[in-house]
């Protein structure tokens, strides 16, 4: 069976440590490919900082070029209202058939927030949701999450829990640096560097 992962993201802006994260859950749970999907209205996080989607899109377009393992879809940037998982997963489920398995990246510090999510049993149950976490990672979520979710559903959430490699790197460190004047070579490809300092972004 394919399978393919979609990594949501502000991606604000997409930096290397998404991209060896993304290869990383790809070899580790067998990914055909990763499709970045850059978010519109996040539920979930504060919009000031937030950079118009286009830049965004433009900016992962220009990271994974050249890559055959990741591509890029703007289906969340384009659609009206709040970027809800569910109603993500449910368009590419409609576009790739039953056939594929799909995948939803998420960072271990997401798992706490599921239970927040729109019709989260029902994600958990229509696609696999897959969580990046450091060397060495503990956590006490699972009792929480037992509250929310099934015996069946918690064993699959831990089956794809996967260790990827520890990237230091933060999009708002590099929002940082750019107000503050610093380099951000070798944080961001150097196309997205280039492209963030054509076109003024960041600057505040």
């Amino acid at each position: 069976m394919d399978k393919i992962g979609l990594f949501g993201g502000s991606f604000n802006p997409i930096h290397h440590g998404h991209l060896i994260i993304a290869r990383a859950l790809a070899e580790r749970a067998n990914l055909s490919r990763v499709i970045f999907l850059p978010c519109g209205e996040p539920p979930h996080k504060d919009e000031t900082q937030l950079i118009d989607g286009v830049h965004r899109g433009e900016m992962v377009k220009l990271a994974i070029a050249g890559e055959p393992l990741f591509a890029f879809s703007d289906y969340d940037l384009i659609r009206p209202g709040p970027t809800f998982t569910i109603e993500t997963v449910r368009h590419f489920r409609s576009e790739f058939g039953k056939d594929v398995e799909l995948h939803w990246i998420i960072g271990a510090d997401t798992l706490r927030e599921l239970p927040t999510w729109r019709l989260v049993t029902d994600l958990v149950d229509e696609c696999r949701v897959v969580t990046a976490v450091r060397s060495g990672w503990t956590s006490d979520v699972w009792e929480e999450l037992a509250q929310t979710f099934s015996f069946d559903q918690i064993a699959r959430l831990r089956e794809d829990v996967y260790e990827t490699p520890l990237i230091d790197i933060s999009a708002t460190d590099i929002r940082h640096r750019m107000a503050a004047d610093r380099s951000i070579r070798y944080l961001v490809p150097q196309g997205v560097a280039g492209y963030i300092r054509d076109n003024d972004l960041y600057l505040t």
